[in-house]
């Protein structure tokens, strides 16, 4: 089977077009067929070894790339009991899914309902999951409560303000350019300013106040200008660092912005069994299905192609998410 992987960490140049055999499912995995793959922040992260001493995510080289994808299982450990062959599925967190099969644990995996267009399987579970539990678990969402959403046009930015706004939030947004601002207001956001004085700007719409929570997946562009505008007691969640990271960062600085909750969390962590994985992922497909979530493909690749997709990631010009087609 074909695959794209990695035997070194770099740039778009390291990546490996190869010839793999098709790999056999150990007792407790599934043998996915796959026909879409998402391409994500988390491959370049990968790719650039980001992730080489991680014991949250313990990839080791060489590894095909791609941590999302959708399509049929072809094929069952002997432990499997809850799968059958021809299943559409759904997953995240494994590495694999540049390539035309992939192993994958079966406690993983999320069944896509028929009537649910596969490629929208594969962009909804890595953007979709993050985006469930960081506005159903840590978001304190409701009517009265109030967001600041950072890169707002991205794949998990729409969908964030998208569930805060069906939630009540009043959401704000930040994005690069007035087309980006454009998409975040689309999508719900009452409204969306550049990145250059963001803090003045929204401290200025909340009368002083601040925001309840603000989502920061930047780092060290913006978090510390993310403390100033959380108000009094408020959380700021770093779920990312596509920005560079903040290495020196004092925890007295929370409590001069007005006794602050930092945190930064992990999908793998709010994903820790079966059970979860599915209850998150039929909240989406079942949003997706309805219109009340929607999910902008902004480009569609093949595995010749994938280091332009990883360029368009790291320049920041994609609006939405990007997509890799197999089969």
């Amino acid at each position: 089977m074909k695959a794209v992987r990695i035997a070194r960490y770099g740039g778009p140049d390291v990546l490996l077009h190869e010839d793999i055999p098709v790999p056999e499912p150990a007792p407790d995995e599934a043998l996915v067929r796959l026909r879409h793959s998402g391409i994500n922040f988390m491959d370049v992260h990968t790719r650039q070894g980001k992730y080489e001493g991680s014991r949250t995510y313990p990839v080791r080289l060489p590894t095909t790339l791609g941590i999302e994808g959708a399509g049929e299982v072809v094929a069952l450990g002997q432990d499997v009991r809850d799968l059958r062959v021809g299943d559409r599925v759904a997953y995240c967190l494994h590495w694999g899914s540049y390539a035309d099969y992939a192993t994958v644990p079966a406690w993983k995996l999320a069944p896509v309902p028929d009537a649910l267009p596969l490629d929208q399987g594969a962009a909804a579970m890595f953007h979709g999951l993050t985006a469930h539990y960081l506005a159903h678990d840590l978001g304190r969402a409701g009517p009265g409560v109030s967001w600041l959403v950072h890169a707002a046009s991205g794949g998990i930015g729409q969908l964030l303000v998208q569930m805060g706004a069906q939630l009540g939030v009043t959401v704000y947004a930040t994005t690069s350019t007035p087309a980006k601002a454009a998409v975040a207001r689309a999508r719900g956001a009452t409204e969306a300013v550049p990145y250059e004085g963001f803090a003045e700007a929204v401290r200025e719409m909340t009368s002083g106040r601040g925001v309840d929570v603000v989502f920061d997946p930047v780092g060290r562009p913006t978090l510390r200008e993310s403390l100033r505008v959380a108000r009094r007691q408020g959380l700021v969640v770093n779920f990312g660092a596509v920005g560079g990271a903040v290495r020196d960062l004092d925890p007295i600085e929370l409590g001069e912005a007005g006794s602050l909750f930092l945190t930064r969390p992990r999908l793998a962590d709010h994903l820790p069994d079966a059970t979860t994985v599915r209850r998150r992922a039929a909240d989406v497909f079942r949003a997706l299905l309805d219109g009340t979530l929607s999910i902008e493909i902004a480009s569609r690749h093949t595995m010749e192609d994938v280091a332009v997709a990883h360029e368009e990631l790291e320049s920041r010009r994609a609006v939405g998410k990007l997509i890799l087609d197999l089969h």
